[in-house]
């Protein structure tokens, strides 16, 4: 089975009555002989596809999302056809087939196995894909047997429902989601070429540093996403206030850029903004050349909100990644932030995150995890969080607004409560998404430390209480 990934670029000669109505990019799923149907009817392939259509106005914007879910489809599909299953057959066969198919990709063929986050991911996909096909009418049954409970949420009992298909997951405490202060710097300097005193590392050979500094700490510095700050451009970077500042200096995530397409502003300290202005006036315009891709957008007359594009004004805010990545300007080269050589863009953040993770753990700390662009989001979350709850920020807005600076800004942090800052800053819908997310992490730590340094030793008895109350949830 095949997966091909649309593209309208020549439908006019198709012969068709009008543009097909397929997102670009999108997953096609192929049997190998290329027929959507025979005398049994309709392929599931033609099901799945028609599914995954759907995804772009239910949820999953993302065209990464949309591969991940067609080839984990491509992946079940294939093993039902192996076991002579029909897609949409009875459930007694869907949940024996739902057993094999665990059974090979949790333990079976080195080859085929998979780590727990891809099978969750997995469980994900498919089971999207039996709700869409129930509503629709085509599946009278499910391979997955679903456990009902009730718990607390806001002083209501809701009831509940959990996968069984699904792995446990792991206590929060006993896994490593963020990175520590320590770690952070660790992680900062790695990717600058340095060790871990802060001076030049003679074992590093990596290439651009400072490109890789300036831009690991835009990401610990801001919690974006890495869809988020992997297609920022040049122009989209903040102004450096003429001074240093102990209050962050906002900035706005482009709206189609980000998870489900909602604008949010998020903040960045003055060091790292210095850091990204430092690296886009010397290493970047070193790295700038003359590349263009095949169909390039020739941008005129930047500035901070857009610029001519093909000769016609457009705003930053209305472009998709994939338009971005095809900005250069007048004499060639991207507009992205981030150059590799001869101004090519550079957006396997992922993998060079990876591999300075690895390098440090080898060279100098065993203990260092490694490090994707979402942990440094929820390496952002608490580092926030430390200083919100410790009053840092409150305690620069106060002096801000002593000084003469009225900023909104300062007047939020003054006036908003820890979580509903957070909550805007990470773009969730709701404080309760917040407060979910959190709990996930150990929060418990900051707000302890924010007790002791505000009343300094506290007595054993009151710390065994405290910590009594954490037990159960362990």
């Amino acid at each position: 089975m095949l997966v091909h990934y649309f593209s309208a670029e020549g439908w006019q000669s198709w012969g068709l009555g009008g543009q097909p109505l397929i997102p670009e990019r999108m997953p096609v799923l192929l049997d190998d002989d290329f027929v959507f149907e025979d005398e049994d009817g309709p392929r599931a392939t033609r099901a799945v596809n028609a599914w995954l259509r759907t995804l772009p106005s239910s949820g999953a914007p993302s065209p990464n999302s949309w591969r991940a879910y067609a080839l984990a489809a491509r992946d079940w599909l294939v093993h039902l056809r192996r076991h002579r299953v029909e897609v949409f057959g009875a459930r007694e066969e869907l949940v024996a087939a739902l057993g094999t198919y665990a059974d090979r990709r949790l333990s079976g063929p080195l080859n085929e196995r998979l780590d727990p986050s891809s099978w969750e991911l997995q469980i994900t996909a498919l089971s999207r894909f039996y709700g869409w096909a129930s509503r629709e009418g085509l599946a009278t049954a499910v391979p997955f047997t679903v456990a009902v409970g009730k718990r607390m949420v806001q002083g209501r009992l809701v009831e509940t429902e959990r996968n069984q298909a699904r792995m446990r997951r792991p206590k929060p405490h006993v896994t490593v989601q963020y990175l520590e202060a320590d770690f952070a710097n660790l992680f900062r300097y790695g990717l600058a070429g340095l060790g871990p005193d802060g001076l030049e590392d003679a074992t590093f050979r990596g290439r651009f540093p400072g490109r890789n500094a300036a831009m690991g700490g835009l990401v610990l510095g801001t919690g974006m996403r890495s869809r988020e700050f992997t297609y920022l451009l040049v122009h989209e970077v903040p102004p450096l206030p003429a001074e240093p500042t102990e209050v962050p200096i906002p900035w706005a995530v482009p709206q189609l850029g980000a998870k489900g397409c909602k604008f949010r502003t998020t903040w960045i300290n003055y060091p790292a903004l210095a850091a990204v202005h430092s690296y886009a006036a010397l290493d970047r315009e070193l790295s700038r050349g003359s590349w263009r891709p095949k169909n390039p957008l020739v941008v005129e007359d930047a500035d901070f909100y857009g610029g001519r594009v093909n000769g016609r004004r457009t705003a930053w805010s209305a472009l998709r990644p994939e338009e971005r990545l095809r900005l250069v300007g007048p004499d060639g080269g991207s507009l992205l932030l981030a150059l590799s050589y001869d101004g090519r863009p550079f957006v396997d953040w992922g993998t060079l995150f990876r591999r300075t993770a690895r390098r440090i753990r080898d060279r100098f700390e065993p203990r260092f995890p490694d490090v994707a662009p979402h942990r440094c989001r929820h390496t952002f979350a608490m580092a926030t969080l430390e200083k919100l709850v410790e009053g840092h920020y409150r305690q620069a807005a106060q002096l801000a607004a002593a000084t003469g600076d009225s900023s909104g800004l300062a007047l939020y942090l003054l006036k908003a409560d820890p979580l509903l800052i957070l909550r805007d800053l990470l773009g969730h819908s709701s404080v309760v998404t917040t407060e979910v997310y959190l709990k996930r992490l150990d929060v418990h730590r900051i707000y302890r430390a924010a007790w002791e340094k505000a009343h300094g030793d506290i007595h054993p008895a009151v710390l065994a209480e405290a910590d009594s109350e954490f037990e159960e949830e362990f």
